[in-house]
């Protein structure tokens, strides 16, 4: 049989020592790199009529403005690029737009749309997200902790924050940018770790409930046997189409999808070597305190 519970410690060092490098290089990269969408900045479409050299559109529009502007330059979908910068003011934004136009022999409709998002806006949304997987988990605490027990909705909240911080370490350490895309990939994973989980503890509570004398580490260890090959084929059948999109995407695709392959993968991590252990961890806790309260009494 697995012996998952018994070698916690270890499938629990992996984690923390992920975690850890992810603290590291927040620090040395001063930071999460903040997309367009929380810091605030300028975004352009331009439909370039055929396929450019992006780095050489890149180094022409960095030397064509003004320092500061931070210009990053991606493709969106066939001839169209992106075009980011930090805010700017209209002199600068149409300056940089008249540049690209001269300089690729391009007519005004190439700019199909311009977007400005103020730093103001950007916090709300930052705000917004933060509220939006706070409730997201409060929720599903209420609904573990009322068709199972409380132990065992703070043994899946453990879990959850072990996925969500594994993913802030992918967005720490290759500094792919923060944008609204983080919040659904953050959504997903949360959602998608959350139902592993209970599969697991929907059968530690089935054969619990047949043989309440056996050891409930023993059940723990049962119970993730018999459901690990469903959740690692659930993985693996979630993650070929994310890893086609990877593939054949264009730039802010890829993005998106490796936070979200490396979320599935931690979340499978997490449901199947952490929850058990973690929740039969807490019930030891509570009955050794049971055990306290009557030596006490005596």
């Amino acid at each position: 049989m697995l012996k998952i519970v018994e070698k916690f410690k270890y499938t629990a060092a992996l984690p923390i020592v992920i975690i850890l490098i992810g603290v590291i290089m927040f620090f040395a990269h001063g930071g999460f790199a903040l997309d367009v969408d929380f810091a605030g900045g300028m975004t352009m479409y331009i439909d370039m009529g055929t396929e450019v050299d992006l780095e050489e559109l890149s180094a022409f529009i960095i030397e064509s403005t003004p320092d500061g502007v931070n210009p990053t330059t991606q493709r969106s979908d066939g001839t169209q690029v992106i075009i980011k910068t930090t805010p700017i003011d209209t002199e600068t934004r149409d300056a940089m737009q008249a540049a690209i136009l001269e300089k690729y022999n391009l007519e005004p409709d190439a700019v199909l749309q311009v977007d400005n998002v103020n730093a103001t806006v950007g916090s709300e949304l930052k705000q917004q997200a933060l509220m939006a997987t706070s409730i997201a988990a409060i929720l599903m605490l209420i609904y573990i902790a009322i068709r199972f027990e409380m132990r065992t909705g703070f043994a899946a909240i453990i879990c959850l924050l072990h996925d969500v911080l594994i993913m802030l370490v992918v967005y720490a350490v290759f500094q792919i940018p923060i944008n609204s895309n983080f919040i659904a990939a953050i959504l997903t994973i949360v959602g998608y770790s959350i139902n592993n989980t209970i599969v697991v503890f929907d059968r530690v509570r089935e054969i619990y409930g047949k043989n309440k004398r056996a050891p409930f580490a023993e059940t723990v260890n049962m119970s993730i046997k018999q459901t690990l090959t469903r959740s690692i084929n659930t993985t693996i059948t979630t993650l070929l189409p994310i890893i086609m999109l990877f593939i054949f995407g264009v730039t802010s695709i890829r993005q998106f999808t490796i936070p979200l392959m490396v979320g599935l993968v931690a979340g499978t991590y997490s449901s199947v070597l952490l929850a058990g252990p973690i929740w039969v961890f807490l019930k030891d806790v509570q009955a050794k305190r049971k055990k306290k309260k009557l030596q006490k009494a005596h």
